[in-house]
């Protein structure tokens, strides 16, 4: 390796891209191909920066394996933070197992990090932990291992296990002074403060009041029967009842646990389950039956007992009933949590990571676009949708994956 591409490397190493195409930018050798790639990625041109590590792959042979193992890792950062989580994983998995084998023990290291920061992106978070547990970090140079400890901290944040989040963050942090990558220093201390921010409300009858990560922690582990308005959950500590796929269900019990210890009336809970104006008689009727299926689903946590007026939630001892809601109600905010990490996300890459269809994803992206939420960048088949952080929305409770603590 020569001294221009050594130079260039350690520019790069450094968070310095610029230094990096000032030694390599003519060159159309596969090292500077590779080391031009990584840096038009730091840069943002993340296309150019596809189309050169590439090139390079194809130009340092089949013979050259390692070589070839560290531009599919580097195409592979490049789509994961483009947000392309249809690159094909397997060859990630490929070139690890590859680099582990030739004994480049860093890079195997870092190729770790990227498949678990992939698993965390999607909601994966068991997979993503084990991922992590079997990638050894001591190898790794102090921008991987900020970017290690980022991701055990976003599976700890995911989990709502704070105080390892809080642990893990702080040794980011200190790996990110180490590596002296203000950009990085920066990406740390957002994560930390999104700790401190209001990521939900407590709403019961009498009072209505914000939550940080810890209130959330400590509102889970308390004896609350608790109404999950961010992960579409009834539970009470480690009994979770799941109702994600039950709307309508989860909307009764919404409106139930806003009453509680009233009533709710049979006209509230058909407005608000049924998006109806009027309860008419088909209307009392399906209710009738829906609330019989929210009496077997929650059977284990509460009852559901009919009133002169409605219906009012009992619960099987003596707690109280409270509801985690959003910060602020919005009939898309997975799709708005995912956005506000601020990169462009194509509608498939939505689809991908919140498990659900492409039409659906389109359909929700289309009323936000019309609400102004949303702006799309790029034509066809490159369209990408973005918007800028949204006040008051979390990033972490309504983000794919396992109910909180579940």
């Amino acid at each position: 390796m020569d001294s221009l591409i050594t130079a260039a490397a350690h520019c790069l190493a450094k968070g310095d891209p610029l230094g990096a195409l000032k030694r390599v930018a003519l060159r159309e050798d596969p090292p500077a191909l590779a080391l031009r790639g990584i840096a038009m990625a730091q840069l943002g041109d993340r296309g150019r920066a596809k189309d050169l590590l590439k090139r390079a792959g194809r130009a340092f042979g089949r013979q050259s394996t390692v070589a070839r193992a560290r531009c599919a890792i580097a195409e592979a950062e490049v789509a994961l933070v483009s947000r392309d989580l249809a690159w094909p994983a397997a060859r990630l998995d490929g070139a690890r197992a590859e680099l582990e084998r030739r004994g480049d023990r860093a890079n195997a290291a870092h190729a770790g990090c990227l498949v678990a920061r992939r698993l965390l992106l999607i909601g994966r978070l068991d997979e993503a932990e084990r991922v992590l547990r079997r990638t050894d970090p001591s190898p790794l140079l102090p921008a991987s291992r900020a970017a290690y400890e980022l991701a055990s901290a976003g599976i700890a944040i995911r989990r709502l296990d704070t105080k390892t989040a809080r642990a893990a963050l702080a040794r980011a942090a200190h790996s990110a002074r180490t590596a002296g990558i203000p950009a990085l220093s920066a990406e740390v201390e957002g994560v930390a403060l999104l700790m401190s921010e209001p990521c939900a409300r407590l709403v019961t009858r009498d009072e209505e009041r914000p939550l940080v990560l810890e209130d959330v922690e400590a509102l889970l582990a308390s004896d609350a029967l608790v109404v999950d308005a961010c992960r579409n959950v009834v539970r009470h500590r480690n009994t979770v009842v799941p109702l994600m796929t039950r709307p309508v269900l989860f909307a009764l019990a919404r409106t139930l646990a806003e009453a509680w210890p009233g009533d709710a009336s049979r006209e509230t809970l058909v407005q608000r389950g049924f998006r109806a104006r009027h309860a008419d008689e088909s209307h009392r009727a399906r209710l009738r039956v829906e609330i019989g299926r929210l009496r077997s689903e929650i059977a284990a946590l509460a009852q559901v007992n009919a009133t002169d007026r409605g219906f009012v939630l009992t619960p099987l001892r003596d707690h109280a009933i409270v509801l985690l809601a959003p910060p602020a109600d919005e009939e898309h905010a997975s799709v708005l949590a995912l956005l506000a990490d601020g990169e462009a996300w194509s509608s498939s890459a939505l689809s991908i990571a919140l498990g659900i269809s492409a039409r659906s994803v389109q359909r929700a992206i289309e009323q936000l676009a019309r609400n102004g939420k949303v702006q799309p960048v790029g034509q066809g088949k490159a369209r990408r949708w973005m918007t800028p952080p949204v006040p008051g929305f979390p990033t972490t409770l309504l983000l794919p994956g396992p109910p909180p603590g579940g």
